[in-house]
């Protein structure tokens, strides 16, 4: 399945440590990307994705894609803003 989620044991691990938050990064925007943030959604986490760490097969697909998750699912943030919420929590 696409998502990171689905059968897998990383919803164990980010319970184990307390998580509330995913970053997503990945190749196919459209595909897994888009599949793990909306598990990750029902799982009740809040979903990240860094715009220029997730890449698609056409820049078409992939900006389209990065539109429309920002738009329903996750925060679709540049790095720097991702790396900076990091800091904050040190």
């Amino acid at each position: 399945m696409p998502s990171a989620l689905h059968e897998t044991n990383l919803q164990s691990h980010l319970v184990w440590h307390g998580c509330d938050t995913v970053v997503v990064t990945g190749g196919s925007t459209s595909g897994c990307a888009c599949a793990t943030v909306v598990d990750g959604l029902w799982r009740g986490y809040r979903m990240i994705v860094p715009e220029a760490c997730v890449a698609d097969v056409h820049a078409s697909p992939h900006f389209a894609s990065l539109h429309d998750m920002h738009k329903k699912y996750p925060d679709v943030l540049r790095v720097a803003e991702v790396l900076a919420f990091y800091k904050s929590l040190s």
